[in-house]
């Protein structure tokens, strides 16, 4: 299974419905340790994001039916930069360049499509993207503590031989265990970090929402993957 620009929609789609399933989930989160507006916050990012995939905002949808195919690196470009300018506090910025970052490592249409093996590596640009501008590392409390041994357990599948939809549902497992483990964490980064030992106890809502991330790939590929039984990842 390649990285194609449907698959790439497909994703940010499933991510957009994780979060309006979830966002009240997050905002709880968020309120305990932030500014109890993660939740809110995204949702707003991703109904602006469906709008310009849809063609509601005024401009041209990048993805429909009569819309020149500009590949999914373009897709996931646009969903950042949409991001940025829709989403206020830290989680558009960070989410933001992550999706510009994985855009951009993608090929540009006229080359061979990113397989596994390639999305890992947008993937992991994605997350030095986010580390960059954060300036978050590992136990620092933050999403990087999801994404981290997402992308760990997405490259040892890969490397191992699994296809896409498989290395996704690593993906999402380790983004999973990465988010709860964030609970006994003192916050180093972020609105967080003021409370000091208080935040201790309260699992990160950038972690949390990452998990969302994961979790969307997972299906998305689940789902292509269904589409054709029997067909190579």
């Amino acid at each position: 299974m390649d990285v194609d620009t449907r698959l790439a929609e497909d994703w940010v789609r499933a991510i957009a419905a994780a979060v309006e399933r979830e966002h009240e989930h997050l905002t709880e989160l968020d309120s305990a340790i932030g500014d109890g507006d993660h939740g809110s916050n995204l949702r707003r990012g991703f109904t602006a994001v469906l709008a310009v995939l849809d063609g509601a905002d005024g401009a041209d949808s990048p993805s429909g039916p009569d819309a020149p195919d500009a590949g999914p690196g373009a897709l996931l470009r646009t969903t950042g930069t949409t991001l940025i300018s829709k989403v206020g506090g830290a989680s558009g910025p960070l989410y933001g360049k992550a999706f510009r970052a994985i855009g951009a490592a993608l090929p540009p249409p006229g080359q061979p499509p990113a397989d596994a093996a390639g999305l890992g590596e947008a993937l992991a640009a994605g997350l030095r993207a986010v580390r960059d501008l954060g300036r978050a590392a590992p136990g620092d409390k933050t999403l990087v503590d999801a994404w981290t041994p997402a992308l760990d357990a997405y490259r040892e599948a890969v490397a191992a031989g699994a296809g896409l939809p498989e290395a996704a549902a690593a993906a999402a497992a380790g983004a999973e265990r990465g988010a709860l483990d964030t609970v006994p964490l003192q916050a180093r980064k972020g609105r967080a970090s003021y409370l000091g030992p208080r935040s201790v106890g309260h699992q990160d809502p950038g972690a949390r929402s990452t998990v969302l991330l994961f979790r969307a790939l997972a299906g998305t590929t689940a789902a292509r993957a269904a589409e054709k039984p029997g067909a190579p990842a």
